[in-house]
């Protein structure tokens, strides 16, 4: 689960996080009154959309990028205008981008320097790792690629947090002295505790800066929340902005499934996820685009298997459906009776490949072969591939 940028440096505020002050704005009239009610002589107007790139997205048909410095109450009207409404467009988003509608008026600050903080859970260790660079402002990953050598880490325990003496050897790599390091020591620390305690899968401050005092300050707050840890933060569940999701995903995952939208024409309905990500692969290997990720699971029902050919055959761009199963826990039998009441409530209005493997698989296939249904069988993954491949070319 994602949050917006201003709810994350309200968790670093409370942290004792040192973030700026900002306000969120829904208008240009409110992004003015925000203008005078933080006083200073600049600020600084952020456009809020679950996607990083935004000070160098732009809105869509226009010039306008997503974060813009202003010095006046009517600029910051302007930009606000400019933003709300509009579709931002960053690396992240893909060509459609994501509609703004909120902004966040933010403080300026006396920037010295630009560095870089980010933790993530290393699967290779089993633990969280600190992640710090002297690039602060640029995409990490592409520091990585051009110069890995400028990124330092730390992986710690999560029972014990980051120990002093890593933050401190952290911020000797940074090149900070003085005050400095004892401030970075102290941010280090709070960062990697509420990465911890709130379940994040990533916590990112891009650019952490060092003001010309020497404190240091979370210019920016990417925080992402793992899903299956939820039912035990209920004040961080209501974060949770729907506007910012795709509706098949929500609709999927209040149905018990797991579904990531993808921009093919090939649905797939698979069980397990290690299935699926093979049925996709063996796809494109025979010259199709799978239209998503589709993990019914293990145990799935009749009405998860319908909810899943409502939300596949709701996407205009599917052409034909593959539905993979491999009977284990799950009975081909259940997925086959499944199949077809789902035809009975949804109609399948493209072509049906279905490939069953497993537990009753023959008195799966006989109960499809004798439903009277026009369904396409499949011996085997690729049979299956090379022939739903074929079906939605020919649609």
């Amino acid at each position: 689960m994602k949050i917006h940028e201003f709810q994350g440096k309200q968790l670093f505020r409370e942290a004792g996080i040192a973030v700026p002050e900002g306000i969120v704005a829904k208008t240009p009239e409110e992004a003015a009154a925000a203008f005078k009610q933080l006083g200073g002589p600049i600020a600084v107007v952020k456009a809020q959309v679950h996607a990083g790139g935004r000070g160098k997205g732009t809105i869509k048909g226009t010039e306008q990028r997503g974060v813009e410095l202003v010095k006046t109450a009517e600029d910051a009207a302007r930009v606000a205008k400019a933003l709300l409404g509009g579709d931002l467009v960053t690396i992240q988003t893909g060509a459609e981008g994501q509609t703004v509608k909120q902004v966040l008026v933010e403080a300026g600050c006396d920037i010295a320097r630009e560095l870089y903080l980010g933790i993530v859970v290393d699967r290779g260790c089993g633990k969280p790792v600190l992640m710090v660079s002297t690039e602060g402002g640029m995409d990490i990953e592409k520091v990585a690629h051009e110069t890995p050598h400028l990124i330092h880490t730390a992986e710690f325990d999560p029972d014990f947090g980051l120990q002093s003496y890593q933050a401190r050897k952290l911020a000797w790599k940074l090149g900070l002295s003085g005050t400095s390091v004892r401030a970075a020591e102290k941010l280090m620390r709070a960062v990697c505790k509420v990465f911890v305690e709130n379940d994040c899968s990533l916590a990112e401050v891009n650019p952490l800066v060092v003001t010309g005092s020497g404190d240091l300050m979370a210019l920016d707050a990417k925080i992402t929340f793992d899903d299956n840890a939820m039912f035990r933060h209920a004040k961080l569940a209501e974060l949770r902005d729907t506007a910012e999701e795709d509706p098949n995903e929500l609709r999927a995952g209040a149905a018990g499934l797991s579904y990531v939208q993808l921009e093919g024409n090939i649905g797939c309905l698979v069980n397990g996820a290690g299935l699926a990500m093979s049925t996709m692969d063996i796809v494109k290997l025979h010259g199709g685009q799978p239209s998503n990720f589709l993990d019914v699971g293990g145990g799935a029902n009749k009405d998860q298997v319908t909810e899943a050919f409502r939300i596949l055959l709701g996407d205009p761009d599917v052409k034909a459906v593959l539905v993979n199963i491999f009977g284990g826990i799950m009975q081909c039998t259940t997925i086959a009776n499944a199949i077809l009441a789902a035809y009975k409530e949804v109609g399948f209005n493209v072509p049906l490949v279905v490939r069953l493997e497993g537990t009753e698989v023959e008195e799966g296939r006989k109960i499809l072969a004798e439903s009277g249904v026009d369904i396409i069988n499949a011996e085997g993954l690729t049979d299956a591939a090379k022939k739903v491949v074929a079906a939605a070319t020919a649609a």
